[in-house]
């Protein structure tokens, strides 16, 4: 598997496809570039065990970006509070065999499972219903970006006071300090 440079920032799913594309060293970074790497990405993502990259299937890293397209206009369309259109999403969880819809009740995204027998698009359905559940079920103020100018990251403040400010404590809340540090220092 190889190393992402980028950690997970979150336990939601929908956010960590958002994540897939940061910026390194300056340079936007997409790791769901090819099929192999959109995989090694997703059993990443997903905890899943390594994957044989002869069982990936033709067109993953295509269907996965065009999800994360779908996800990013869905998530800041909720997070601004404008009205979600829901064609994009509901399209694809309807590949699934079971799969959730949502619908607009009183100007609000809610979910229902729908069931049929159409085959399933197993790689990507855990972050399609974690995208679902999200824009139905999620705190959106609690779904922020990373306040580093320089980061694309988004995340879910989980934390107890709700104050959370960095995608990773370790990398941008770190460059944040020691940026201070330095300013004070000169001052």
């Amino acid at each position: 598997m190889p190393t992402f440079a980028t950690p997970l920032t979150t336990d939601q799913l929908a956010l960590e496809l958002l994540n897939s594309m940061p910026m390194e060293q300056g340079v936007r970074v997409d790791y769901l570039a090819s099929d192999g790497l959109a995989a090694d990405w997703i059993a990443r993502a997903t905890g899943a065990a390594m994957v044989d990259q002869a069982s990936v299937p033709k067109g993953l890293a295509r269907q996965a970006r065009e999800l994360r397209d779908t996800v990013r206009a869905l998530v800041e369309a909720r997070k601004a509070g404008r009205r979600l259109s829901l064609d994009a999403l509901n399209a694809w969880l309807s590949q699934m065999p079971s799969h959730f819809e949502l619908i607009q009740k009183h100007g609000e995204p809610t979910l229902q499972r729908v069931q049929h027998g159409r085959a399933a698009m197993l790689w990507l359905a855990p972050f399609g219903e974690a995208t679902a559940e999200l824009l139905a079920d999620g705190d959106f103020s609690l779904v922020r970006r990373c306040e580093n100018p320089e980061c694309v990251l988004w995340f879910y403040d989980r934390t107890k006071a709700h104050k959370r400010r960095w995608c990773s404590m370790a990398s941008c809340g770190n460059r944040h300090k020691v940026s201070q540090f330095r300013s004070r220092q000169q001052a």
